[in-house]
């Protein structure tokens, strides 16, 4: 088969031990990023299985239409990135596992960030590269302070046993049956989503981004926050309103940021209001970019692969196209 792989930034996927699994066929990696269709349509003319690193790049109807020789469309996670409906249309089984795992990646992310922010380690590094000894800027400790989860999910959860292994006050807000969660498991919640904001020295957001849930955090909640405070987002920067977070501080409230999330990705020259600001921390959408994630997550792509080869596709978001007969699922499998 022709397999093509999109966005492997770090030329990794290639060295991963689950690799082999499909090393026998035609591999084609993109290290570079595109969302233009014609490009794109080019690129992948010939290919027959699409895998694609969580959300990095949509697959929509005008490029689908393109793609005459693509099968399958092999992922994990959720797919809100990706036209179901038309990969159905066109015969394209899509592969998604969807199945429950903790990223300890990004909440481990989220830690270091945390760390880096209240300590000011970037800041310190750089002086000190540039040839000065200890700044002006005193960093503060995490021990007795508030650090405020804001959704108790798999990557919340986590962060939260960390607040509590560095003697922090934690506190969760969310969803009635988050909070639900969070008291079963011996954590505070807050009275209200404004005394939320207002109360917490760290906050991190650990939301899912659904229609929902998207500009859930507004102006007036950061307006709230301490000018001490720290406000950490390694889920999604739809979950603030746009333009908010950067208005806040520079109004001093929250006083700081960490940030791994963007509205458009990859930011590239340096081309982000963010990354101007002295009392933010940036990273390049790192939180799940970790070898042992990736191992993790291209096994199960590469799986679902070879059993599309095998004639019997497995963790098939669109089964309807299987009930129909329009995908070309091979019957004794594929050369």
């Amino acid at each position: 088969m022709n397999i093509a792989i999109l966005d492997d930034y770090q030329d990794t996927i290639r060295t991963l031990d689950c690799f082999q699994k499909i090393a026998h066929h035609e591999v084609t990696i993109w290290n570079d990023h595109t969302k233009d269709i014609e490009t794109l349509a080019k690129r992948l003319q010939n290919t027959e299985a699409l895998t694609l690193l969580r959300e990095r790049t949509p697959i929509r109807e005008a490029l689908v239409n393109k793609l005459d020789r693509l099968r399958i469309v092999s992922q994990v996670s959720v797919y809100p990135h990706i036209d179901v409906d038309a990969c159905t249309r066109r015969g394209i089984v899509v592969s998604s596992d969807t199945s429950t795992h903790v990223s300890y990646a990004t909440a481990e992310l989220t830690w270091g960030l945390i760390i880096a922010s209240l300590r000011r380690i970037p800041q310190e590094m750089a002086a000190l590269k540039a040839g000065r000894w200890q700044t002006s800027t005193v960093g503060l400790c995490l021990r007795g302070r508030t650090l405020g989860i804001y959704g108790y999910g798999r990557v919340g959860r986590v962060v939260a046993g960390y607040g509590r292994a560095f003697g922090m006050s934690v506190q969760i807000w969310g969803r009635e049956s988050t909070i639900a969660k969070a008291r079963v498991d011996g954590y505070a919640t807050a009275e209200s989503k404004d005394k939320f904001f207002a109360d917490s020295d760290v906050l991190s957001l650990h939301v899912r981004l659904l229609e929902e849930t998207r500009g859930m955090v507004s102006a007036s909640d950061l307006a709230l926050m301490k000018p001490s405070s720290l406000l950490v987002n390694t889920s999604r920067s739809g979950l603030i309103q746009p333009g908010a977070l950067e208005q806040a501080l520079e109004a001093g409230r929250p006083g700081m940021a960490a940030v791994d999330v963007y509205e458009e990705e990859p930011v590239l020259a340096a081309r982000h209001p963010l990354l101007s600001m002295n009392n933010v921390v940036c990273t390049p959408h790192l939180g799940y970019v970790a070898r042992e994630e990736l191992e993790r997550m291209f096994s199960k792509i590469f799986d679902q692969i070879l059993a599309y080869e095998k004639g019997s596709p497995i963790n098939v978001v669109n089964p309807e196209v299987l009930r129909a007969g329009k995908a070309s699922v091979p019957a004794g499998g594929v050369q």
